[in-house]
């Protein structure tokens, strides 16, 4: 199959799931969250590992501003909204494959929900992590559940709060990061080899007892979504993107 936003390929039993938009920063937008659908449901019979990467320079950076001030000029809603994100990286969570990240460059908003979304998560020296919603007057209602299963709360709090990227050494240590190298491909390369070994039986009952024991996620979605559509529905935060996409000044800057 083709697709605009995503490169894909086969290695059975092992899916790559590139995001390729560098004409936008490997954001986020509607077409990258349903093509990357389309390719799990075709992972949900036979693939045992789904692995994720970005460029090199940038895992994935959240949100397309570009995208959501072009809707708001022309006049358009905002499609689905943020649920169709929520349950790709639910999916990520409980879907009977492994997910495994592969970290280069920098991860940003929703890029962390992918990243808090996966069950392993590999990166090289290069990789940094942030969530800058707050600076917009937003903040990453559908990434914390997922975050802070991942890293706890107030290391979620945190990061939050700050808004300022966190190198990979901190994220290691945090647990965000599995295991990082200066070379991420070889590390890949062995991770992969172990990961291969495992059944796809054995992976689909595994992730489906993990997805019982934390049941928060889907508790969380309706909290989060409604969270989400008001930030992303606020006059002032869209007028606070719209300039930033048209001038590349921040909302504090006068």
């Amino acid at each position: 199959m083709s697709y605009q936003t995503i490169k894909v390929r086969f290695q059975e039993p092992i899916c790559f799931l590139q995001f390729h938009r560098p004409e936008a920063n490997n954001t986020i937008n509607d077409q990258l969250v349903e093509e990357s659908l389309q390719v799990m449901e075709r992972c949900e019979e036979s693939i045992t590992v789904l692995v994720l990467e970005g460029l090199p320079e940038a895992f994935c950076l959240g949100a397309d501003f570009q995208a959501i001030h072009d809707k708001k000029v022309n006049g358009e809603r905002d499609g689905q909204g943020p649920e169709p994100l929520y349950d790709l990286w639910m999916r990520m969570t409980t879907g009977p494959y492994i997910t495994l990240s592969h970290v280069r460059g920098k991860v940003n908003a929703g890029g962390v929900g992918f990243v808090a979304a996966s069950d392993i998560v590999l990166a090289d020296q290069t990789a940094q992590f942030s969530l800058s919603e707050l600076l917009f007057g937003l903040f990453p209602a559908c990434v914390l559940p997922f975050l802070i299963r991942r890293i706890g709360f107030q290391k979620a709090h945190y990061l939050t709060l700050m808004t300022r990227p966190i190198q990979v050494q901190q994220a290691y240590a945090w647990g965000l990061v599995d295991a990082y190298d200066e070379e991420s491909g070889s590390l890949l390369r062995k991770h992969l080899l172990r990961l291969r070994c495992l059944s796809k039986k054995g992976i689909m009952r595994y992730k489906r007892y993990m997805g019982g024991m934390y049941e928060s996620l889907l508790h969380s979605k309706s909290l989060a979504l409604a969270a989400n559509r008001e930030v992303f529905s606020d006059p002032a935060n869209l007028q606070g993107i719209s300039r930033y996409v048209e001038t590349g000044r921040f909302p504090w800057e006068t």
